[in-house]
């Protein structure tokens, strides 16, 4: 079964990039360049991971990840959030909210992969 993300991204070529790269492995990438209907989106489609970026129009991606903590269907759901901002204040802030990982832009290719792996590794399939 294809495995399916989320990407909130409203850097263009931040977000072809990573289609790209998870496309090849055989990834589902749905994208959206606006935070402020990526809640609804994710709890629709359920996906089995969800890439967020800190910085979005709309809604931020510590709003969504705090607002899909919040909810026990995706208490669990695996979060990867990118920032160009990688203070440690930032990454208090995500680690507090519950986010699974923290990347800070730019990374490698094989960075980005890795994470991906790492993160949906152990997500359990639906039977």
């Amino acid at each position: 079964m294809t495995k399916h993300v989320v990407l909130v991204e409203d850097e263009t070529n931040i977000a072809e990039a990573i289609r790209f790269l998870l496309g090849r492995e055989g990834w589902r990438v749905e994208t959206l360049a606006n935070g402020s209907s990526a809640v609804d989106v994710i709890r629709n489609v359920c996906p089995d991971l969800v890439m967020l970026d800190v910085m979005l129009p709309g809604k931020s991606g510590f709003e969504i990840l705090k607002e899909l903590r919040a909810d026990p269907a995706f208490v669990d759901l695996p979060i990867l959030m990118l920032t160009a901002r990688g203070q440690a204040r930032d990454r208090e802030m995500a680690k507090d909210a519950g986010v699974s990982r923290f990347m800070t832009k730019p990374f490698s290719n094989a960075e980005m992969l890795e994470a991906v792996h790492s993160l949906t590794a152990t997500t359990p399939t639906a039977s």
